[in-house]
This record gives C-alpha cells, structure tokens and sequence, in this order.
C-alpha cells in the first residue's frame, strides 16, 4: 500500500530577508536564476525560462568537475507572487527526458511546489518535492536520498541567501 502524499514527499523550508517580489523575481528571471541555482562551485551557461503554464525552465549545470547535467521544468501553475507547481526532470540538451546522470534508478520526473510568503519583509519559501509517476524502485530511490536532498537544497538556498543579500 502506497503511503499518503505527506509521508512521501520532502518538503523544504527556508526564510530570506527580501521581499517576496524580490524571491519569486529570482525564480523566475533566467538571468537572475542563472546566478544562483545550484550547489556552490557550479554554473548555469544556459538558463531559459518561460514562466507560465505549460511553459518551461530549461537550464545546464556544470560542476566545478567540468560535468553536466541538463534539467528540464515544466510549469503546471504559476500564480505570481505566491505559489509555483512544476514537474521537474533531467533531460538532454534538446529537452528530452532522462535518468538522473548518477542513478538510473532515480525518477524520471518529481511534482516541484514552491511557496513564497511573505511577513513583515521577509519571504519564507516552502518547497515540497514528491517523485510523479514511479514505481516503488524509484519511490525507495527518492526516500533513500533524502538526506541529501536536504544537503543539496541547502547549498543551493545558501547561494539564493547570498544573491538576495546583495541585490
């Protein structure tokens, strides 16, 4: 039996003194974006997004290593300054899907939740992550990763906290 959504998803929490229009822009902006996605040491050469339903984020990471990875985004909901709802996938350099470069057991596509809300000038966003459409291979794969997941979401919030310090 297949456990509730709550159970299975990751959800990520992280508070940003910024405006919440300043938050969402950084999302949303490919030249923004391009600044800060990603671990620390990695780069985004190529960042294109179209911020609107049925629209997509495509966006190449390279690794201080020189490797890279390709993501694919496509939105399902986009309501501007609040609320973004994506299914997310590596994909090629043309924007087909693929497996995760380090595990091919790793689901082909995860449903994206981001929430910005803000109080008193500072913006907290809520990011929740479930695998779409796996199989229980792919589900252990997910539930197995989840500390690193955390590790990875933190680097990478780490570098949104540094881009918004200085915009």
């Amino acid at each position: 039996m297949m456990k509730p959504l709550a159970e299975r998803e990751i959800t990520i929490t992280r508070t940003f003194d910024a405006p919440r229009a300043l938050v969402f822009k950084a999302w949303t902006d490919a030249k923004v974006l391009a600044q800060w996605w990603g671990p620390q040491g990695f780069t985004n050469p190529v960042c294109e997004i179209d911020p609107q339903v049925g629209g997509a984020l495509r966006i190449h990471m390279r690794a201080p290593d020189g490797s890279i990875m390709w993501g694919k985004f496509v939105y399902r909901e986009i309501v501007r300054p609040e609320r973004m709802v994506l299914v997310n996938s590596f994909s090629d350099e043309a924007g087909n899907l693929t497996r995760h470069p380090m595990s091919p057991t790793w689901p082909l596509e995860m449903l994206s939740t981001f929430l910005f809300a803000e109080e008193q000038g500072r913006t907290t966003v809520t990011i929740k992550w479930v695998p779409l459409n796996a199989d229980e291979t792919e589900r252990k794969t997910f539930n197995a990763a989840r500390p690193g997941m955390q590790q990875g979401w933190t680097g990478t919030l780490d570098q949104l906290a540094k881009y918004l310090a200085k915009a």
